[in-house]
C-alpha cells in the first residue's frame, strides 16, 4: 500500500517528537558538575557524572558546578580603628561541596557569598589600625576566610580562601607616609654614618699607639705612602733611607768629636 503525504507528514510529526522527548530525558553531565533532580518539584536525589536519564515533562534537572568558583567582592570604603578611610577591593575563592544544601537552602549563593564577603571584610578591618592593615595581610585573610566558611558551611559551601587585593589610602595619607619614610631613611644613614666615624676613630688610634712603639713601622709605611703615590701620579720620589740618615748621623757625631779633641787639649797647656 503507497504511502501518502498524509502519512510522510505523520512520520515526520513522530520523529520530531520521539527527538524532543529523547532531548529532555537524557542529560549528559560533566565530571565536574551534578545533577539536582526534581521530580514534579520534590527533590529526588543527585545524579551525575555520566549519562543521566529523566523521565520526560515530569522530571528536572538542576546542574551544579561543584569547581572552585571566584566572586570579585565590590570594593567599598572602611573606617579603620584609628579613623582611617581605606578602600578595600578583595576576592573570594570557594566550592560547592554539597550540592544538594547549595540548591535546597540558597537561592542565589554566588550572591549571598558576594555580600557576606563585603559586610565581614567591613567588620573585621574596621576592628584593626591602619598599621595592622599594611603589615598583617595574610592573619587578615584567614580571619575573614574562617569567618565567612563558618556561615556558608550551612549552605554546603566551602570558603577555601579570601585575598586582599588592594589596599587604596587617602593622597594626604599616601604623602605622609612618603614623608616618614624619607625621614627614617635618613635617620638610618646618619647613624651608620655615626657608627663608621666611630669605628674608624678607633682604628686610627690603635694605629697611632702601634707606630708610637715601632717607630720602624711607622717609617715602612710612609714608604709605601711614597710608592702609592709615585704610581698614581707617574712621578719618582727621593727620599733618604735609614741606614743612610743614621751613617750621616754618625760621621755628624764623629766629627764633632775631633773638634772637641784640639780644643780641650790646648786649654790643658795653658
Amino acid at each position: 500500500m503507497p504511502i501518502g503525504p498524509a502519512e510522510i507528514f505523520g512520520i515526520f510529526l513522530l520523529l520530531i517528537i520521539v527527538i524532543i522527548i529523547l532531548s529532555k530525558s537524557i542529560k549528559i553531565v560533566k565530571e565536574w558538575e551534578r545533577m539536582i533532580v526534581l521530580r514534579l518539584g520534590k527533590y529526588v536525589g543527585i545524579k551525575g557524572p555520566g549519562i543521566v536519564i529523566l523521565v520526560p515533562f515530569i522530571d528536572r534537572g538542576l546542574i551544579v558546578d561543584t569547581r572552585i568558583h571566584t566572586i570579585d567582592v565590590p570594593k567599598q570604603e572602611v573606617i579603620t580603628k584609628d579613623n582611617v578611610t581605606v578602600r578595600i577591593d578583595a576576592v573570594v575563592y570557594y566550592r560547592v561541596i554539597d550540592p544538594e544544601k547549595a540548591v535546597m537552602k540558597m537561592r542565589d549563593y554566588n550572591y549571598a557569598i558576594a555580600m557576606l564577603g563585603q559586610t565581614t571584610i567591613r567588620d573585621v578591618v574596621g576592628q584593626l589600625e591602619l598599621d595592622e592593615i599594611l603589615t598583617k595581610r595574610d592573619e587578615i585573610n584567614k580571619r575573614i576566610q574562617s569567618i565567612i566558611d563558618e556561615v556558608t558551611e550551612a549552605w554546603g559551601v566551602k570558603v577555601s580562601m579570601v585575598t586582599l587585593k588592594a589596599v587604596e589610602l587617602p593622597e594626604g595619607m599616601i604623602r605622609a607616609m612618603a614623608y616618614q619614610a624619607e625621614a627614617e631613611r635618613i635617620r638610618r644613614a646618619r647613624i651608620i654614618e655615626a657608627e663608621a666615624e666611630r669605628s674608624a676613630a678607633q682604628i686610627l688610634s690603635e694605629a697611632a699607639l702601634t707606630y708610637e712603639r715601632h717607630p720602624i713601622a711607622l717609617r715602612l709605611r710612609e714608604l709605601q705612602t711614597y710608592v702609592d703615590i709615585a704610581k698614581e701620579k707617574n712621578v719618582i720620589i727621593i727620599t733618604e733611607s735609614i741606614s743612610s740618615r743614621t751613617a750621616a748621623e754618625a760621621i755628624a757625631s764623629a766629627l764633632a768629636i775631633e773638634k772637641v779633641k784640639p780644643s780641650s787639649g790646648g786649654s790643658a797647656k795653658g
